[in-house]
C-alpha cells in the first residue's frame, strides 16, 4: 500500500488525525497534516498489516521491529522499534508507537510516537 494510492477521503482522514510525540525533547500533539508536509512517510508492512508512522520513508531500511503487541480486538497495535538512521547505539535509537486502525480503512495510523531508551533487563522478565 502506498499513500499515493489512497482515496481523497482516506487522505483527509489521515490529515485530520492528531498524534502525540516526545522526540528530541520536543513534545506535544501534532497533526498528521504537518507530517505529510515536512516528511515523506510511507506505509510499512508489519505482520501483514499496513502501518503509517511519522517518519520519513528513507528511515525504513534502518527500522527494526523489536516487539508488537496487538489489542484483543486487533484494532490497536503497540510497537517497540529501533531506528538506527541517526544513531546506532541501542540506548538512543529506540522508539515506541501506538497505532490505531483508521475507521473504514485497512491501515493503522500512529497516534503516539515517543523516544524509548532501549535497556536490557536480561533475566528479570519472561519473554
Amino acid at each position: 500500500m502506498k499513500l499515493s494510492d489512497l482515496s481523497t477521503e482516506a487522505l483527509e482522514k489521515i490529515k485530520s488525525a492528531r498524534w502525540d510525540r516526545i522526540i528530541e525533547k520536543h513534545e506535544g500533539p501534532e497533526r498528521w497534516e504537518s507530517v505529510l508536509t515536512y516528511a515523506e512517510p510511507e506505509f510499512m508492512d508489519i505482520e501483514g498489516r499496513w502501518v503509517l508512522l511519522p517518519v520519513d520513508r528513507q528511515h525504513h531500511p534502518k527500522i527494526s521491529i523489536l516487539r508488537t503487541i496487538w489489542s484483543a480486538d486487533r484494532l490497536s497495535l503497540t510497537l517497540f522499534l529501533q531506528d538506527t538512521t541517526f544513531d546506532d547505539h541501542p540506548f538512543f535509537s529506540g522508539y515506541m508507537a501506538v497505532c490505531d486502525r483508521v475507521s473504514g480503512e485497512d491501515f493503522f495510523l500512529a497516534i503516539l510516537y515517543h523516544e524509548w531508551f532501549i535497556i536490557e533487563n536480561a533475566g528479570v522478565f519472561e519473554n
